[in-house]
């Protein structure tokens, strides 16, 4: 069901307020103020049931993985920072400090299936909107979007590269295989023995020995198709 507000406590005015522990400046605290939480009650609150135990409230999900998400933080990491953190808790409108806080890790996962990831994009909209009333964001920025790609990895292999000259051989002698070609040379072995000597000599003291056995490779990658051509001319 949804949740309820909660019931003030006896004690409340021998306590001290949030506002009077933390600084009012702090970054979390301007940002608290910026964001609003009443848009996701509105959002979110048509996931409660009717019937039930209360719900969580929807302020303090939504703060706990706004909190996730900008310190980098695991569920269980998030959950123990908040009960040490007067910012984290003013941050999620607490008003008083709570030494314990009222859930469970696991009902941040459960929370997360109920509501979708389709709806969570709400959030990100939220910080968004925040970002540019700060001016910290400009609406230009969040009309393209730029992708380094510089770290993905391709399979490209460089035309000079041990590897690749080794494949031409194989692959020159699998042709002519197929084709009943009699090649005057195959340089199967020497050319895979010598690919195993450039990836260990490569990256050693033995680099310009490496770069001999590939030249080798090259001239040899070439002798066996001027044999092929030689042997198919006019065919």
């Amino acid at each position: 069901m949804p949740p309820k507000k909660p019931a003030p406590r006896s004690d409340e005015l021998f306590r001290s307020q949030l506002d009077n522990m933390i600084d009012m400046e702090h970054a979390l605290v301007k940002l608290a103020q910026l964001i609003d939480w009443l848009r996701f009650d509105v959002a979110y609150g048509r996931f409660y049931h009717e019937k039930g135990r209360p719900g969580l409230s929807t302020q303090l999900m939504t703060g706990l993985r706004l909190l996730k998400h900008m310190e980098g933080l695991s569920d269980e990491a998030v959950c123990a920072r908040w009960a040490e953190n007067p910012y984290y808790q003013f941050f999620r409108s607490e008003q008083y400090f709570r030494r314990k806080l009222p859930l469970d890790r696991s009902s941040m996962t459960r929370w997360r299936g109920r509501i979708g990831f389709d709806k969570l994009e709400l959030l990100l909209a939220e910080t968004l909107r925040a970002a540019m009333a700060t001016n910290a964001v400009t609406p230009q920025a969040c009309e393209r979007v730029t992708v380094d790609t510089t770290v993905q990895t391709k399979a490209v292999a460089h035309p000079t590269d041990s590897h690749l000259l080794k494949r031409g051989i194989e692959w020159l002698n699998r042709l002519g295989r197929q084709h009943d070609i009699k090649l005057r040379q195959s340089f199967l072995r020497i050319g895979r023995q010598s690919r195993r000597d450039v990836s260990r000599l490569i990256y050693g003291r033995g680099h310009k020995q490496a770069m001999r056995w590939v030249r080798n490779l090259r001239t040899w990658l070439g002798r066996l198709d001027r044999d092929i051509g030689r042997k198919i001319a006019g065919n």
